[in-house]
């Protein structure tokens, strides 16, 4: 037998006999088995592939499409990264020595992060050159999600703005076309960092300050921009034109979170309980 009909012999134990014809039950029981040992991710992998086979089968007209309509597993929208408090920003950003080039570096990017919500590509993609005048603002031009140049622009405050210009000049790097950050390691000095090193960077210094989890990465920041955008009175349309949402239900998702975490309800029962 060729491998790869070996392969899905082994593999495929909810296929059945050639002989028998599978059911829209046996989709449905196939679909219960994934989702008590998978994601809800995963599933709808899974099932999709099958529905899409099925699909095709009746499209053919050799085997009726008995996957329609069949609901994968409900995905939870929530976001799987936690956010960083005002104060464990703060924590972060002064625990950064300053007095190495390295220092300055990572103060310099992840106070970029943290007050424009950038993804670690776009931080990977920036140019020296990149930053530009914005009206009467310092921007920082990057290329959205989906674009092929970049158009979009995130404003950097005046301290972000200064902490970058101090680590520029350390670092003594004036063309237009090099890196914004570069890697300080030996055998890439200088060079573009990558999205795991951008990412490296803010795990460490997270670490160093006592704020170890798992749902506590780069991408925090991202969360942590909306997040405190939205605590410190910016709508959830800046907030959206902020993080370069194509669709308002993404940001929306902070904003319902947010409103759970101010509803005091069980304060409210306790103080009638308990006095």
């Amino acid at each position: 037998m060729p491998p790869a009909e070996q392969l899905f012999e082994e593999e495929c134990i909810y296929c059945k006999p050639p002989q028998s014809q599978p059911q829209r039950d046996d989709i449905v029981a196939y679909r219960d088995e994934l989702k008590a040992e998978h994601k809800p991710s995963t599933v709808q992998g899974y099932l999709a592939a099958v529905k899409l086979f099925f699909q095709w089968a009746a499209q053919e007209g050799l085997y009726p499409d008995i996957a329609q309509r069949i609901k994968g597993a409900k995905q939870d929208t929530a976001h799987k990264k936690d956010y960083l408090t005002t104060k464990q920003v703060s924590r972060l950003l002064e625990s950064i020595d300053r007095s190495t080039l390295r220092g300055l570096r990572d103060y310099a990017m992840i106070s970029v992060m943290v007050t424009t919500g950038l993804r670690e590509i776009s931080i990977v993609r920036a140019d020296i050159g990149d930053i530009r005048a914005a009206g009467d603002a310092v921007a920082l031009y990057h290329r959205g999600k989906g674009r092929e140049d970049k158009a979009e622009y995130v404003k950097l405050a005046e301290p972000v703005e200064q902490a970058v210009r101090d680590y520029l000049r350390a670092r003594g790097e004036t063309d237009p076309r090099a890196p914004l950050f570069s890697s300080i390691a030996n055998r890439n000095n200088g060079e573009r960092m990558t999205t795991r090193s951008v990412s490296r960077v803010v795990k460490e210094r997270l670490i160093n300050v006592g704020l170890e989890s798992e749902r506590l990465t780069g991408h925090s920041l991202r969360h942590t921009a909306a997040t405190l955008n939205l605590l410190n009175g910016g709508t959830v349309e800046e907030t959206q034109q902020l993080l370069g949402h194509r669709n308002i239900n993404t940001t929306l998702i902070y904003s319902h979170a947010l409103e759970r975490a101010k509803n005091s309800s069980e304060e409210r029962i306790a103080r009638a309980i308990f006095g």
